[in-house]
This record gives structure tokens, sequence and C-alpha cells, in this order.
């Protein structure tokens, strides 16, 4: 009889699915490379290195903004919730920048929707001109 939920997975498939819960690569070389000289060349080994450790620490995060999330019967995990996580999970001097740049993204954006909505209001194009850079630091 065969078991339709197999425990046991091919090498290809075991790949696959790891691959789904790691950040893109390409990303992950990209900001590297925004920090380091111009000429500055990084291994396929540090970035596979480094696209492990940011997925992991993401998913780290994440599922302690979730816990909260699901012991305060709420289905969304949103930015609050996971500045509160970094916190929680001893990340104290990450926290208040985390929180300070994601206040200052919602007031960017809470900025582009409204001018972007009186501009449709008047028949005008919307506005793109309050575009939120996450490269800056608001902070």
């Amino acid at each position: 009889m065969e078991n339709s939920t197999n425990i046991f997975t091919t090498g290809d498939e075991e790949t696959a699915n790891q691959q789904e819960r790691l950040l893109p690569i390409a990303n992950v070389g990209r900001i590297m490379k925004q920090i380091l000289p111009h000429n500055a060349k990084i291994s396929k080994e540090a970035k596979e290195t480094m696209q492990e450790c940011a997925s992991e620490f993401i998913s780290f995060v994440t599922g302690e903004a979730s816990e909260k999330c699901k012991k305060e019967r709420r289905k969304t995990v949103n930015g609050d919730d996971v500045c509160w996580a970094m916190g929680t999970l001893g990340f104290d001097d990450y926290a208040p920048p985390l929180k300070r740049y994601l206040d200052r993204y919602r007031e960017v954006e809470g900025d582009r929707s409204g001018a972007s909505q009186r501009n449709e209001d008047e028949g005008g194009p919307s506005s793109s001109s309050a575009k939120f850079n996450p490269i800056s630091k608001p902070f």
C-alpha cells in the first residue's frame, strides 16, 4: 500500500524545499555589495553563507512575532510585532532604530497615499515624489 505522506525526500526535493525558505541569493549579493568598496569581490560561498544566516534570522524573529500574534488571537504579523520580537529576543540595540525606521516608513507611505488620493480626486496624476528609499537611514 502506497503512503501519500512519504517522510523521505529525494535530494532534489530537499534542495527545492530549502531554496523556498531562503532569500534569493542575487538579492543577498546585491545587499552585500552595497556596503563594500566597488572593486570588492564576494565569493559564492560567502553569499550562500550570508543567505543562510539572513534567512534563519528572519525566520527566528518572525516566529517570535507570530507567537505573540497567536497569543493575542491575531492572524496578521505587523511591523510593531517584529520590533517587539527583536527586543524580546535580546536584540535591544536594534529594536529602537527599527521602530524609528518603521514610523518613518509609515509617515512617508501615508504622505504618498494622501498625495496620490488628493491628485486623483482633483483629476490629476498621482504623485510618486515621496518615494520611500529603504537604503537611506531615517534616524
